[in-house]
């Protein structure tokens, strides 16, 4: 959730940058600091742990002059919150601020090292500098030495460059985590968001997927994915609604569907430190006799997913209920019980009155992406998803986050109990730590998921299908399809097909089936079977091996990347939140505020 912000200005760039970065505090950060190139075009730097009253209080005793300069506040995600692990980061005469994960960034440090490069912190941004260094010791000039580093970078990142002797010149790329440029009166600024610039200007252009931008103060060019020049509009914003921007999306969903790697290896970093999973002292997982969950909406089907976890890793009996169903149940709930609340908002009006139900009768604990929420205060123990303010009312990156912090629960309990030992930790752990490229990888399908969705958007009905961990994503599936396209949409297990639904199939029902090749898959190419003799369509969502495995006569194949069995739910997740959002698209409906929900339900 790192802030990013760069200055090319007609005054002291210090002041704009912390006040910038005073309007990126939302976003939570644990270091800060700034860059500038002063008078002489000679390059430095300022950093602070903790509030940015203390770069503040720095920068009072040991000023930076200059009109160019770079800032970040940042949220460690590689290494601790340190002043060396702060941004920016420098190598030589070249400095960056960063926000995202440079996947590659251990063989490329390997690689550097190797050429006698030298690193002095745990973060993944440094061989983003000492790389660039590498090309500028090279003889390349600083914009052609960034546009090589940048082209060896993989992962999701935001990035800002400033170069010694360059007093007019920033170097700005994106790819998967948003940057927008602003345009001032022989000035030009570079933000996470507009919120940042909104002081300084309300003339903003959003850089695009895969965008790269040169800049100076009487000059912006801008390149996309395939280095062609680039025409990106400059839109004026209402400086009062600037904190809500789609940062150059057409839709807060798709901005938020595209964040969620990012999102995802922010959350990963906040609790795995170590090779171990951090989270609260208070949660005594082996005493326990059973976990009760409670949720709502896509944060129920979460809970689904993470009962199939709890019960088949860490041996725990989990009983999952919907919160307005759950308290006028009465259940009985004993003292070695830990009831798990899951809400985005931590204000869902019928999860906080379950939450209260059980207060006094057993341990409580908040999955929230609010911290100050209520559901999260009134929790013995909240485990914060680190999802990032989440605008569109259908959830996106909340419901993987959740995912992602279930997930991790599991294994800790799995591991407090005896029944997984440090190397299948670890390997449990390294490949969650896999899913952000993976889903970066999934992202690439956009095109080939949208076609599909068009072709569902033309249904009045459809149905999807999973057996074991991907009947929840079915369910979500569906509730996403319902959410924002109002197409009337079902999801079933698998073998509850034959049970009923398979009445509805024709020809004119897509049938989605969420089925990577796992232990389950031959009996879900039965079930799909049944689906085609009758005329049915069936829309595959499986792997590469599932593809090649699965007969012929599918309507549609959608082949996501290969994923460790045990979290394929998270990755999952996407192609289904695609396949609304683009069905949604196909039929113009309101996206991000679709017609009688609210994203924070507050009452019963």
């Amino acid at each position: 959730m790192c802030g990013i912000v760069g200055v090319l200005g007609k005054h002291e760039a210090a002041p704009l940058l912390v006040e910038a970065l005073k309007r990126l505090e939302y976003r939570g950060y644990d270091s800060a600091g700034i860059a500038t190139v002063d008078a002489a075009a000679q390059l430095d730097r300022r950093r602070a742990v903790g509030k940015l009253v203390n770069l503040s209080d720095l920068l009072v005793h040991e000023p930076l002059t200059g009109k160019a300069g770079i800032g970040h506040t940042r949220w460690a995600t590689h290494g601790a919150p340190t002043v060396t692990n702060a941004h920016p980061h420098r190598a030589g005469s070249v400095a960056v601020v960063h926000n995202g994960i440079i996947e590659n960034f251990r063989e490329l440090r390997e690689e550097l090292r190797a050429n006698g490069q030298e690193f002095e912190t745990e973060t993944d941004t440094e061989t983003v500098v000492a790389l660039t260094r590498s090309f500028l010791d090279q003889g390349l000039a600083p914009r052609d030495a960034a546009e090589q580093a940048i082209a060896r970078l993989e992962g999701a990142f935001a990035l800002c460059f400033l170069f010694d002797g360059e007093d007019n010149l920033l170097i700005a790329a994106r790819k998967g985590s948003p940057l927008a440029i602003g345009h001032g009166e022989g000035e030009v600024f570079v933000g996470s968001d507009a919120i940042a610039l909104a002081p300084m200007t309300d003339q903003i252009t959003y850089l695009e997927e895969g965008d790269r931008a040169v800049l100076t103060r009487d000059s912006v060019e801008i390149f996309d994915a395939r280095g062609t020049r680039a025409n990106r509009p400059v839109r004026t914003i209402q400086i009062d609604s600037a904190h809500i921007d789609k940062g150059g999306h057409k839709h807060f969903m798709a901005k938020e569907i595209a964040e969620q790697p990012t999102v995802i290896g922010e959350a990963l970093a906040h609790y795995i430190k170590g090779g171990d999973i951090v989270l609260p002292t208070q949660l005594d997982f082996a005493r326990l006799d059973r976990i009760v969950m409670v949720a709502c909406g896509t944060a129920f089907y979460a809970c689904l997913t993470a009962k199939y976890w709890f019960e088949q890793v860490a041996g725990i009996p989990v009983e999952v209920d919907i919160a307005s169903e759950f308290r006028y149940r009465e259940p009985p709930i004993g003292p070695n019980t830990l009831a798990v609340f899951v809400s985005q908002s931590g204000e869902t009006a019928d999860t906080l009155a379950a939450l209260r139900y059980c207060a006094d009768k057993a341990q409580i604990a908040a999955v929230t992406n609010v911290d100050t929420s209520s559901i999260a205060r009134e929790a013995d123990v909240n485990l914060p998803i680190r999802a990032g303010a989440e605008i569109g009312v259908a959830s996106t990156k909340a419901f993987t986050c959740q995912l992602t912090v279930l997930a991790l629960t599991a294994l800790k309990a799995a591991h407090a109990r005896g029944r997984m030992d440090d190397d299948t930790l670890a390997d449990h752990l390294a490949e969650l730590q896999s899913l952000p490229g993976r889903l970066n990888h999934a992202l690439g399908q956009a095109d080939e998921i949208a076609a599909a969705a068009r072709a569902v958007a033309e249904a009045q009905d459809v149905l999807f299908l999973g057996r074991g961990r991907m009947y929840p994503l079915a369910l979500e599936g569906a509730l996403k399809l319902k959410e924002i396209s109002y197409i009337h949409a079902e999801g079933y297990a698998s073998g509850e097909l034959k049970h009923g639904p398979i009445a509805l199939i024709d020809k004119t029902v897509p049938v989605i089936v969420m089925a990577p090749r796992d232990a389950l898959f031959d009996k879900t190419v039965s079930n799909m079977q049944e689906v085609m003799a009758r005329g049915g369509k069936v829309l595959l969502i499986t792997d590469r091996e599932g593809a090649a495995a699965a007969e012929e006569g599918t309507w549609r194949t959608l082949v996501m990347p290969e994923c460790p069995a045990l979290f394929e739910p998270i990755l999952y997740a996407l192609p289904a939140q695609l396949l609304a959002y683009h069905a949604a698209v196909a039929k113009g409906t309101d996206v991000d505020q679709p017609r009688n929900l609210a994203k924070s339900v507050t009452v019963e």
